[in-house]
């Protein structure tokens, strides 16, 4: 089942207020998992926040990435394509000298499988001009594996077992 819920609170030409966007999405389970669960990125002016809930994964740790191509068509995928990496920079830990803007980090799921991260930066947008920073039109992909932070360019994450079209 998909989700996908858009809002947009205009900003008044009159008063100076802050914009907000909203888009919730539900994760596809991929590669025969039963991965379930939530993504919501909100824009409050220039921070986007991710708000991950995920369900039924494998207890553990699991690599989340924004991936390149907002297509999760395949059974295991394979269709969102590699990191999105719009600066070229090495993969690596978010905020350290070397990552791109598709590292978010691990995501540790508790022995029900249930895991939650919240990610806020200020190098994403929704929806806006800088393609170096628009989301939209990428992947959300949550990994089988834990991201070492050092392997390239993918932090040897694994399989891709739950996928999000951001759109």
């Amino acid at each position: 089942m998909k989700i996908a819920t858009f809002s947009l609170f205009a900003c008044s030409a009159i008063i100076a207020v802050s914009c907000t966007t909203t888009k919730n999405y539900a994760i596809d389970a991929k590669s025969g998992t039963n991965t379930q669960g939530t993504a919501k990125f909100t824009q409050t002016g220039k921070t986007v926040e991710l708000d991950l809930n995920v369900y039924k994964l494998t207890p553990g740790i699991h690599a989340v990435h924004i991936h390149e191509k907002g297509d999760c068509s395949t059974a295991d995928a394979s269709s969102a394509g590699g990191h999105w990496n719009p600066t070229g920079h090495n993969h690596g830990r978010w905020g350290t000298d070397s990552y791109h803007k598709g590292d978010i980090g691990n995501l540790a799921a508790d022995k029900d499988g249930t895991a939650r991260k919240i990610f806020k930066t200020d190098q994403w947008c929704i929806g806006c001009k800088d393609e170096s920073k628009n989301i939209l039109g990428k992947s959300l992909i949550i990994h089988a594996a834990e991201d070492d932070f050092k392997t390239q360019p993918t932090g040897n994450a694994g399989g891709r077992v739950g996928c999000v079209e951001i759109k």
